[in-house]
């Protein structure tokens, strides 16, 4: 296996301006997405899609700007060069084409695992389980509170909240909050 010693070129100025970055916020990978005009960006504190103008040059805008803890997980196709990045809000994943030389998915990796603070699996029996988990927001250290619902489990369901609620009572504990 041979190492390349070339220097991966720059991000385009118009997606890093695109950015508007925020206080301590650094760009740590980015992806150009194959067969699009998008760019997929790392930084300490967020993910970015920020998609080019009809120009091709200049950014037209920031189509994806999340915070790191709202991130549930990111799954890396290595055969497909595709990342898939699901949410804690539920809302659909977000799939990226970005090539097997991209260093995206290993700092959604690094990014993710930074944010969790403290999780606990909590198993409501037939085949019902969750995950609550305190995380801090990379950008403020602030830390919050999240449940994580297994599939065919109802949130309307009371048994689930109530030890949704008992795992969180523990963990806020453990971390000084309770």
């Amino acid at each position: 296996m041979a190492l390349s010693l070339r220097r991966r070129p720059r991000l385009a100025q118009g997606v890093r301006s695109a950015l508007e970055l925020g206080a301590g916020e650094r760009v740590l990978s980015w992806g150009q997405v194959e067969g699009t005009a998008t760019t997929v960006v790392a930084t300490n504190h967020h993910v970015y899609a920020v998609a080019a103008g009809a120009e091709g040059g200049e950014a037209s805008g920031v189509a994806l700007r999340r915070p790191w803890h709202e991130v549930d997980a990111g799954t890396w196709s290595s055969e497909l060069g595709q990342l898939t990045v699901t949410w804690v809000d539920g809302a659909r994943p977000t799939q990226w084409t970005l090539g097997v030389t991209s260093m995206v998915p290993e700092t959604v990796r690094e990014r993710v695992q930074a944010s969790v603070v403290l999780t606990q699996r909590v198993d409501l029996g037939r085949r019902r389980t969750a995950r609550a988990v305190i995380r801090q927001e990379l950008a403020t250290g602030a830390l919050v509170e999240q449940v994580l619902l297994g599939r065919g489990t109802p949130a309307s369901d009371e048994e689930v909240s109530q030890a949704a609620e008992a795992a969180l009572a523990y963990l806020r504990e453990q971390v000084g909050l309770g």
